[in-house]
């Protein structure tokens, strides 16, 4: 069970007004439904469907969402990359500029930090993800190193800062969405400066004209509307770092930092749903059962599939690229009655979903497996 909560958290210092008393702050746990402010949350950013698991790479419609702050609609024409900081050279580069740059495309697999926050119980007041904020696209553009190789970085370089042009305010903090990586993440020949999303120009919600993607990475280390980037002597601290994205156990614990993808894995649900529930319905007999697994921690493994609790391992096929999802699959004859379904993957690493998600305050990292309840006619 969780720690008694402090009635104000880390995460937002704004003072309630009286008549915004039953509402609680963005992060403090709430045991009751969904809020105004969730479900506002969540009509602006969007889960991927399930059955976008079908296909390797998700169309950018259907690819998770989320964002901060406001979508900047940015003048392609006047937009220019800073690059500066602990560097030889301080660098300025313009869309064109980038475009002529040797490139390299690359298939990651991105999810939220968040995803399954709403399943956990209390649940932190966030983006009220379920399962689905997750999405695998190939992304085009610019290795990062190579840039970061082009303008010299110094030898005292800790950190690169990347700041998207998003502006907006959390937890009584007015900024711009930045975060930062570690130089040795920052100079791997995989992670890339991305103007393209599945061979088309990189759409506004996905942070067009420029963003960073960052295979193995949980999203939010993948920032948006990229403006500037900064080689840093010493640690960023700012709100995104060091506030947000933390695994804590209450508010009052300083936490660890959110990084790498733990393992996962997700089904396809068979048969039909029932539109209001989404339970689903299908014919007896045999069904292929289908899903895609991946992890930041190295190759997934393995994956079993349980049916009513008793567990069957899947065939696994390669997957595109070292940080994007494999499929697997698993034949099922299906008798008629109610049935549980479930996934679980294991990477290489040897870590394995858990039945039960351990709860944390800010609702970071959950990885339990699926289960879905099914009607065989």
């Amino acid at each position: 069970m969780p720690k008694q909560m402090s009635r104000h958290s880390s995460i937002s210092k704004t003072p309630r007004r009286p008549a915004e008393r039953l509402t609680p702050h963005p992060g403090e746990p709430s045991h009751g439904p969904l809020t105004a402010e969730e479900l506002q949350l969540a009509v602006r950013n969007h889960s991927m469907p399930l059955e976008a698991l079908q296909s390797d790479t998700t169309p950018a419609g259907l690819h998770y969402l989320l964002n901060h702050f406001d979508i900047p609609f940015i003048d392609p024409d006047h937009w220019h990359l800073r690059i500066g900081g602990a560097v030889e050279r301080a660098v300025e580069l313009s869309l064109r500029a980038l475009h002529r740059a040797p490139s390299i495309a690359v298939h990651v697999t991105l999810e939220c930090a968040g995803n399954g926050r709403s399943l956990l119980r209390p649940r932190p007041l966030s983006q009220p993800w379920r399962l689905e904020g997750v999405g695998t696209a190939l992304w085009a553009g610019v290795p990062l190193a190579y840039l970061l190789t082009e303008a010299g970085v110094q030898d005292d370089a800790v950190e690169v800062l990347f700041t998207g042009a998003d502006t907006g305010i959390q937890g009584g903090v007015r900024q711009q969405y930045a975060r930062s990586l570690p130089i040795s993440e920052a100079l791997r020949p995989d992670v890339v400066l991305a103007y393209r999303m599945n061979g088309m120009e990189l759409p506004p919600q996905h942070g067009y004209p420029l963003r960073l993607v960052v295979p193995g990475w949980y999203g939010m280390a993948s920032v948006k509307w990229l403006s500037s980037i900064k080689v840093l002597t010493k640690p960023f601290d700012g709100f995104q770092q060091q506030v947000a994205y933390r695994y804590q156990q209450d508010a009052d614990d300083a936490g660890t930092p959110v990084s790498w993808i733990r393992v996962r894995s997700l089904m396809v649900p068979p048969g039909i749903p029932d539109f209001f529930t989404r339970g689903r319905v299908l014919p007896a007999g045999p069904v292929m059962l289908r899903g895609r697994a991946w992890s930041g921690h190295g190759p997934v493994q393995r994956v079993e599939v349980g049916i009513d609790g008793k567990w069957a391992p899947a065939q696994l096929e390669r997957p595109a690229a070292p940080f994007a999802w494999c499929a697997w699959s698993m034949p099922w004859v299906a008798d008629q009655g109610e049935h549980e379904l479930s996934c679980r993957a294991t990477d290489a690493s040897g870590a394995s979903q858990p039945l039960e998600q351990v709860w944390n305050y800010q609702g970071m990292g959950n990885n339990a497996v699926q289960r879905i309840k099914v009607t065989v006619e």
